[in-house]
């Protein structure tokens, strides 16, 4: 038994594997079709307006084919500034370097939100300095106190036990460090969870491994998410794990109120440039909001680690002129909150009130002057349901 034990022992460490194992496990190339099928997303509404995101649509990117540029046919190489600078798409908002994307600087990216120009503000101008000049002056007491107070220096140490003037500089001081940082840091969490009325609302829901977005002000359409391969990112112009196929759309100089959850586990949706980020828990609507008057692209990440695939579940969020969101939501099969044509009235869309002698009576049965009610409702009858807290998804809905 020994003896067969140590041959199974090297036949493994030589890679050599058993035939049955061998037929048994299934090879990479075949599964991953399958996995490909099952996620295939179905969008409600327009289709993609180009091929790389139909592409996309139809058959979401693998993660090796997003992290390894080789399988990609990239040839290795990442687009440069230029190429992201210089990219457009037709119909599409190119990405500008540095602004709304990661570009190896250190510190904190651009902010184009309000709440998140006062927290950058509050990082660098207050708690960077702050933080800097503790560490200067402990640093500082600590070497005058190796220095001064060492053995050959100091052989006969004092018995001090008690100081009152030092007592209350280390009891004060740290006081008032605390109230320099309490003031704004309150203030700072007052803008982010008392937001004003929004104009438009978007429900972003995170699923395994893919975002959709719905529109419940414009005619309730949704959007499917997927992040891009290397070969399309680059084709794009776009930074690589960072592109999407659909991309969250929303007008400029609007207060976006975004309402998160999740279908499946816990997700995080964040936007680094508007200083957002909070959870997506499934069961849960988390709300959060940001305002930005500048038109451009912000990339993000899933920031809750999810999953295998945790890593390619980025985030896109294009910034239009009222005018082309107006467009692009038209393109996706939406309407603009009181754009909807009127039902009846006259051709200027003002709606015709009834006449006075037709208005119908509570209580009474129908006559001449008094017609029956038509929107009488029975107590049993199920009342219509909303989908405003709904967490599920209309992927792999057919259209």
């Amino acid at each position: 038994m020994k003896t067969l034990l140590k041959i199974f022992a090297v036949a493994a460490a030589f890679g050599i594997t058993p035939a049955a194992y061998a037929q048994a496990a299934p090879t990479p190339a075949a599964a991953a079709p399958a996995a490909q099928a099952a996620q295939q997303p179905v969008q409600k509404g327009a289709p993609p307006t180009d091929a790389i995101s139909a592409r996309s649509q139809a058959n979401p990117a693998q993660p090796q084919e997003i992290s390894d540029p080789r399988l990609a046919e990239t040839g290795g190489e990442e687009p440069t500034d230029a190429q992201v600078a210089q990219s457009t798409v037709a119909s599409r908002t190119a990405p500008v370097v540095g602004i709304g994307q990661p570009d190896g600087r250190m510190g904190i990216q651009d902010q184009v939100n309000p709440v998140g120009v006062y927290a950058a503000w509050f990082h660098n101008d207050i708690l960077m300095p702050l933080i800097t000049i503790i560490c200067i002056i402990v640093l500082a007491l600590l070497l005058y106190v190796v220095v001064r107070y060492r053995r050959s220096a100091n052989p006969i140490p004092s018995r001090t036990s008690h100081n009152t003037v030092i007592e209350v500089v280390w009891t004060v001081v740290p006081v008032l460090i605390l109230v320099a940082i309490a003031v704004p840091s309150i203030d700072l969490l007052a803008e982010q969870y008392s937001p004003p009325k929004a104009d438009i609302t978007v429900k972003a829901v995170g699923n395994q491994w893919y975002w959709t977005y719905q529109y419940p002000d414009h005619g309730d359409f949704e959007i499917v998410s997927n992040g891009l391969s290397d070969a399309d990112a680059k084709a794009r112009g776009e930074p690589r794990q960072l592109a999407v196929d659909e991309r969250m759309v929303v007008p400029a100089g609007a207060t976006v109120k975004v309402i998160v959850t999740a279908n499946d586990v816990i997700h995080a949706w964040g936007i680094p440039a508007f200083w957002v980020k909070i959870d997506a828990v499934p069961g849960r609507l988390n709300e959060t909001w940001f305002k930005v008057d500048r038109p451009g692209l912000y990339y993000g990440q899933c920031y809750e680690l999810c999953g295998a695939r945790h890593g390619y579940m980025p985030i896109a969020v294009e910034v239009l002129p009222p005018a082309q969101f107006a467009a692009w939501v038209a393109s996706k099969g939406g309407t603009m909150p009181g754009g909807a044509q009127a039902k009846s009235g006259d051709e200027s869309g003002t709606l015709t009130p009834p006449k006075p002698d037709l208005v119908p009576t509570a209580g009474g049965s129908a006559t001449a002057t008094s017609p029956e009610p038509t929107n009488i409702m029975d107590a049993t009858s199920r009342p219509p349901v909303s989908t405003q807290g709904a967490t599920n998804s209309r992927r792999g809905e057919s259209q």
